[in-house]
């Protein structure tokens, strides 16, 4: 597929998905969407492909959504904006949160409405010094889309959760590391190459238990102990079975190091 918003790239087993709207901070159309959605479905089915980095080109990781895409003016017919989360956000979201591989987002910039969303969707999420994250629905009369009213709660707490969400301050990369939002904030002159280590580090980690401990972590915050321990004893006995298992106890006894396959 030919891509016009978007860039991807696989390089020894590591897929790089690249929003590069620059001159719009690399905000949503329809257009994104649909080669965003390509792009992981690619990267879902190409049995090389270990792990995904999701970034922004130039200063900005996401905006959101572009408004001037459904640009609305006084006496238009009202938007159906719950068409474009069941359209787009929504499958985009439960798409990055199901790929059977770890995805890492690097926040190379502002990460703003639905664009900071998306970030907090991935599973490791890394931000360079200088990046912010907003929530500025607000300002609109809107919710947190794109899953924020589910992830802000759950990775900071419901106090400030609210103070994101109703206020719609800009939160700078570090404090959203020092609250527990994102994995890490990066200096500029490492960002990176240390993104790179980082998704290098799991494309060659045994992505067959990464996959399931993605799903058990995501279970975990609807679920009872009970359900989780019965949920944790069945992926264990799965993963028990497996090539990378076996392979990862011959390597810790013959004091090697692991060369796992994701099987």
């Amino acid at each position: 597929m030919t891509y016009d918003n978007i860039l991807y790239t696989v390089d020894d087993g590591l897929a790089r998905l690249t929003l590069n709207r620059p001159d719009k901070l690399n905000s949503f159309t329809a257009a994104m969407h649909l080669e965003v959605h390509a792009a992981l479905d690619a990267a879902a089915a190409d049995p090389t492909v270990r792990a995904l980095v999701l970034t922004g080109a130039g200063r900005g990781f996401c905006a959101g959504q572009d408004l001037g895409d459904r640009a609305v003016s006084a006496g238009d017919t009202k938007p159906d904006l719950g068409e474009s989360i069941d359209k787009y956000y929504g499958p985009l979201i439960r798409r990055l949160r199901a790929l059977p591989k770890p995805v890492v987002c690097a926040v190379n910039g502002v990460a703003a409405g639905a664009g900071a969303n998306i970030a907090l969707a991935c599973d490791i999420v890394v931000a360079v010094e200088t990046a912010k994250f907003i929530q500025p629905f607000c300002n609109l009369g809107l919710v947190p889309d794109a899953g924020g009213t589910w992830f802000l709660p759950q990775l900071v707490g419901r106090a400030r959760a609210m103070g994101l969400a109703l206020l719609g301050d800009t939160l700078s990369a570090t404090q959203a590391a020092d609250w527990g939002l994102i994995w890490k904030c990066l200096p500029t002159a490492d960002f990176e190459a240390e993104v790179t280590a980082l998704a290098r580090r799991l494309a060659a980690g045994p992505t067959l238990g990464f996959a399931r401990t993605k799903q058990a972590i995501d279970a975990a915050a609807t679920s009872t102990l009970d359900a989780q321990l019965d949920r944790e004893r069945d992926a264990q006995r799965e993963l028990g079975y497996s090539h990378d298992y076996a392979e990862g106890v011959s390597a810790f006894m013959g004091k090697r190091k692991p060369q796992f396959q994701g099987k």
